[in-house]
């Protein structure tokens, strides 16, 4: 029998367990809502307690030449404003007045930022006379560090009206150096053309951020703070000289004005690495100041103005029938005249009236006459050529530049009465100037062509170096043919009609022109109006560089001849830049023009 003393504790202890259970059923019920049932709103509710400061930026990476000097980098500036307010109210207190009086501070202002002291001081007053209320004056933007620092030191000395902002901005100190090249940046700070654009992965920087949290009285919350440091964008190197870019581009505007032409370009390559060196044009344009120029400079001309090549490419009109049609530098074709009008009803000129010639494949090269090449360019079939201008890199793009074009090269099927013979020549296909340097860099490079490079390397933040995948190397032609086709153009400088004028002394150098006529936007060509090159390298006995120059539409000259100075004065120069050496062994004997 249970006494009622030992029941009153047992029952105690279970009305406390009830409780304890009933405590901790409640508990799981209101963690079941909290975390489960509203969990969605509970996790919106405490969101409203993590605030995100503000981002940490990162600066964007340089660009740098082949040699390390920059041509686009990012640097802080600062902007400088002034309360007229508080200017004025410190002028008027007469209890204490300002350490520096309004007039003396202008003054020191003014020689900071270089703004005229009388200027800066009479738009200040006038319109705090204007808006008595009003709180912002823009003193200057855009200030450099040393300059920044001395407005704070004269801050500090007691005009605490002056504020300024800080800011990244783009500064290209070599200005319009490659500029068309480099590229540049909108307002927003994003990449628009050129290598700004073409490698923006490299040079973008990654933000950072930091962030807390905070109570409901906006107090933070101690050790919840979290820091992500921002990550600068990495270095990019070009191939490009910019000692010999600056030449090039003085040079070539020099040329192109003189000869009255719309434009112009310069192209270096070298040979054995596929390497740019140089990549000039005129108009150019300032990254620094897009105002300055119009809006049709900002791209590169280089990379996007496509134009037949002419006679440049009769070279590889001559490359195909040598390896598949037994033809000779020496082997004669039928006569060839002038003017000739073949059996399919196609009409083919050449440039100069002369008698039916009997024309050695070097001799038509050397007089560059389309009527022989025509002949020459026959004699393997259209398949055949086509190849070889594909071979050669006709319709395909060379660095990946931002709207690089690749140029036009219909198919065979397409190829009519005309162009069956106009091809052999140059025409009905189209080319950019970075093309015509690749296709002589195979022939100088003997056949082997390499695709030609912009890009150096991309070095991170951390030091790490990335390079560009090694370009391609084929052997497009046999390297006896690259010989025989240097020998022959090497011929065309020394025998060629502009032979005078492109003369490089102490050095061996082949070239070739091209006379391309001009679309008039209607199927047609616009008379009398011309895009002229020219083409070549040195030196012979051992080629080291290619150079390429374009005018467009000159007025003076109309001919390629208008070429021949801006070749001259390019080739030497590149010659003296990387200090080749001069030419050790003599020219071989002439090669026959005719048979």
């Amino acid at each position: 029998m249970t006494t009622r003393a030992t029941r009153s504790p047992r029952r105690r202890t279970v009305v406390a367990l009830a409780v304890i259970l009933a405590i901790l059923a409640a508990f799981v019920v209101r963690l079941i809502d909290i975390q489960v049932v509203k969990a969605d709103e509970h996790v919106s509710e405490s969101l409203k307690y993590i605030s995100v400061g503000t981002p940490l930026p990162g600066q964007r990476g340089s660009i740098v030449d082949a040699g390390g000097t920059v041509l686009a980098e990012s640097v802080t500036v600062y902007d400088w404003s002034i309360d007229p307010q508080v200017v004025f109210l410190l002028e008027d207190d007469e209890k204490n007045p300002p350490e520096i009086p309004w007039a003396e501070a202008a003054q020191r202002i003014a020689a900071i930022t270089g703004l005229d002291p009388e200027t800066l001081r009479t738009e200040v007053e006038s319109q705090h006379a204007a808006d008595p209320d009003s709180r912002w004056y823009q003193v200057k933007k855009g200030l450099s560090t040393e300059q920044h620092i001395e407005l704070k030191d004269l801050k500090a000395q007691g005009l605490p009206y002056m504020h300024f902002t800080a800011r990244e901005t783009r500064v290209y100190p070599n200005g319009a150096v490659a500029g068309n090249v480099i590229g540049y940046l909108d307002g927003e700070g994003e990449a628009q053309a050129g290598v700004e654009k073409m490698d923006s992965q490299c040079l973008a920087p990654t933000d950072g951020e930091e962030s807390y949290r905070t109570g409901k009285d906006g107090v933070i919350i101690p050790g919840s703070e979290t820091r992500v440091d921002a990550i600068d964008g990495g270095s990019v190197q070009l191939t490009i000289n910019s000692d010999l870019q600056w030449y090039m581009q003085q040079m070539i505007a020099e040329e192109a004005q003189a000869q009255g032409a719309k434009g112009g370009t310069v192209t270096v390559v070298e040979v054995k690495t596929g390497k740019i060196r140089a990549a000039a044009e005129w108009p150019t344009m300032d990254p620094n100041d897009l105002d300055a120029s119009g809006s049709d400079t900002w791209g590169s001309m280089l990379f996007s103005r496509t134009f037949e090549p002419g006679s440049t490419f009769k070279a590889v009109t001559a490359a195909a029938v040598m390896e598949n049609a037994g033809v000779t530098m020496s082997s004669p074709t039928v006569t060839a005249a002038s003017h000739e009008k073949f059996e399919n009803g196609a009409v083919i000129n050449d440039a100069f009236v002369h008698p039916a010639f009997q024309y050695t494949l070097a001799g038509a090269l050397i007089d560059s006459s389309n009527v022989a090449l025509s002949k020459f360019g026959t004699m393997v079939s259209p398949d055949v050529r086509y190849d070889y201008l594909q071979r050669f890199g006709v319709g395909q793009t060379t660095v990946g530049f931002p709207n690089e074009q690749g140029g036009e090269l219909h198919p065979t099927a397409d190829w009519d009465n005309q162009s069956l013979y106009t091809t052999t020549f140059g025409q009905y296909f189209t080319v950019t100037a970075p093309q015509v340097a690749g296709a002589y860099q195979a022939i100088a490079n003997g056949g082997e062509k390499i695709d030609l490079s912009l890009i150096e390397s991309c070095t991170a933040a951390d030091g790490t170096v990335v390079t560009p995948e090694a370009p391609e190397h084929n052997q497009i032609i046999a390297p006896q043919t690259a010989a025989d086709l240097t020998r022959m153009l090497e011929n065309v400088a020394v025998q060629g009609g502009n032979a005078e004028r492109i003369q490089v002394p102490g050095y061996r150098v082949t070239s070739k022109t091209g006379t391309a006529q001009v679309p008039d936007g209607n199927g047609g060509y616009k008379q009398g109006i011309y895009y002229t090159s020219m083409v070549g390298f040195a030196p012979v006995d051992d080629p080291q560089y290619v150079v390429v120059v374009t005018l467009d539409e000159p007025t003076r000259i109309t001919s390629s001849a208008a070429t021949a100075p801006a070749f001259q004065k390019a080739m030497t120069q590149t010659m003296k830049t990387y200090r080749v050496m001069p030419s050790s062994t003599p020219m071989d004997a002439l090669l026959p023009k005719f048979e």
